[in-house]
């Protein structure tokens, strides 16, 4: 058997090294400050759990294709490694903390690991920071997600930050109110899917020239949504229109205060891609220049049937915020002689140097 060079590491897996691994630790606790001060408290999951509840209906289930699994030698069940950690805060909330006072506010940095890559995020494992409301009922708490990435993106250091607001329900609640059929509707999101506002409108249904007006009804937001507006939409996809109007108002609020004005804000009403779970206004974040999307967020249920509840919040992706962070400048680093006495080398470290002995 062909021994394997001790660098090689599987697809998708690599060493972080100096300095991104310090870049990254500090950037993490950046935004885990930024949290902190909104009274998001701090959880640590374990790496692994049981599968039936790691993979239970919502954020968990949508992932299961993506998660490795294996059998646990003493319970002899099967338990998976983490693929994200908003499955595991649900579960947290719904049974450890299901007595504490809603809203309640949690925040996380973890490892997760994923069985494939995407093209666009060919990493497998990456650290994942974020924070979740559970209980959250108003656009103001939806809101305070969308203000609350950016903040914590601009207080790392991340810039040319856009944030792009959609609500994943409004297709379907287009479908709904003109009784679209089931067949209909896998053509017509694929359509949407592509953005192909010629073919929706050479349907001859009223659903999809509907999707065919949204798809020009994207771009920076105050003119997007006056587009949106203008479509007048009915019963579900109006309360949608409504709810995203009302949170991007309260988000562009909280900009101007805390100075965040210079992120764009653009909205996409046909964009569903990753949102698989989501119930309300969403939001995907990015930086110019920078490949993948730094983060999404959003409104979802958390748990099943009569004791689900409402939660919003948003997961940051450490792989791709370290390509948008600015390069680490060179620490101020001094050497001395290998037997320089522990006086010297202390005074040193008290002027701010980092001191190696040579």
């Amino acid at each position: 058997m062909t021994k394997t060079h001790p660098a090689l590491l599987p697809n998708g897996l690599s060493d972080l090294l100096p300095p991104e691994a310090d870049l990254e630790a500090q950037a993490i606790h950046t935004l885990m400050h930024e949290f902190a001060i909104f009274g998001y408290q701090r959880v640590k999951p374990p790496l692994v759990e049981f599968e039936d509840s790691l993979l239970a209906p919502g954020p968990g289930q949508s992932l299961a294709r993506d998660t490795f699994r294996l059998m646990d030698p003493v319970s002899q069940r099967m338990m998976g490694l983490r693929a994200d950690t908003t499955a595991q805060i649900a579960r947290i909330a719904a049974s450890r903390l299901a007595a504490v006072k809603r809203p309640l506010r949690l925040s996380y940095a973890a490892d997760v690991m994923r069985v494939n890559g995407g093209q666009l995020r060919p990493e497998r494992q990456f650290c994942q920071v974020g924070c979740e409301m559970v209980g959250a009922s108003t656009p103001r708490d939806d809101a305070e997600a969308a203000l609350l990435a950016l903040k914590a993106l601009t207080a790392a250091g991340v810039q040319n930050l856009s944030i792009d607001l959609t609500v994943p329900t409004l297709i379907q609640h287009v479908f709904d109110l003109e009784k679209t059929p089931p067949d209909a509707r896998a053509t017509m999101l694929d359509l949407a899917g592509q953005r192909d506002r010629d073919a929706l409108d050479a349907m001859k249904d009223k659903a999809a020239k509907t999707l065919a007006a949204l798809a020009g009804c994207s771009g920076k937001a105050d003119d997007a949504l006056a587009r949106l507006k203008a479509l007048k939409l009915k019963a579900g996809a109006g309360d949608d229109v409504a709810a995203l109007e009302k949170t991007y108002g309260l988000l562009k609020d909280g900009m101007a205060v805390y100075g965040l004005t210079g992120a764009q804000v653009t909205i996409d009403p046909l964009e569903q891609r990753g949102f698989e779970y989501q119930t309300g206004v969403s939001f995907t974040l990015f930086a110019r220049g920078v490949r993948g999307e730094l983060g999404r967020g959003g409104r979802y249920l958390l748990g099943e049937n009569g004791a689900a509840e409402n939660a919003s919040g948003f997961t940051l992706y450490m792989d791709t915020v370290l390509r948008a962070l600015p390069k680490a400048s060179a620490p101020k680093t001094k050497i001395v002689a290998a037997d320089a006495d522990w006086k010297t080398i202390s005074d040193l470290q008290a002027e701010g140097w980092i001191v190696t002995r040579g």
